[in-house]
């Protein structure tokens, strides 16, 4: 199963305020368990809702708003994608999160990705062609 780890933005990732150098090399040697356990999918760090854009739509009209956006602790921060076999596996890899994070207060979600499989018969034969060639081009482009 894949998961979207989510690492909630808080006031000091919403300031700007980049890692240290310890707090970098902790999510390295993290990050790396991950690699090596065969887990990760992939992971970013985000900037500030103040270099964001949101698109929210009004009968079907979009409308652009700038941040910065107001709750913090509603805003991502960082997010990976991980493939474990079960939630509780999910659980058990985000029970390591470095501790120099957020000086040891962080916010981290975890949400199961929805698969092909979980759409059942709304999910036709032709979308799940059309989705397998997108994935196919998609990961040559990018890797």
């Amino acid at each position: 199963m894949r998961f979207m780890v989510i690492r909630k933005a808080d006031e000091e990732t919403e300031a700007g305020v980049l890692p240290t150098t310890e707090l970098i090399e902790a999510m390295g040697k993290y990050m790396e368990e991950a690699v090596k356990a065969g887990i990760m999918v992939s992971g970013d760090g985000l900037h500030p809702s103040a270099k964001a854009r949101r698109v929210k739509f009004d009968a079907g009209r979009p409308k652009i708003i700038d941040g910065p956006f107001a709750e913090a602790k509603e805003l991502v921060g960082g997010y990976s994608i991980i493939e474990v076999p079960s939630m509780e596996d999910a659980v058990e890899w985000v029970k390591k999160w470095p501790k120099e994070d957020g000086h040891g207060n962080v916010e981290i979600d975890i949400f199961p990705i929805l698969t092909e499989d979980d759409f059942g018969e709304a999910f036709t034969a032709e979308q799940r062609e059309r989705e397998n060639r997108l994935r196919a081009e998609t990961e040559a482009r990018h890797g």
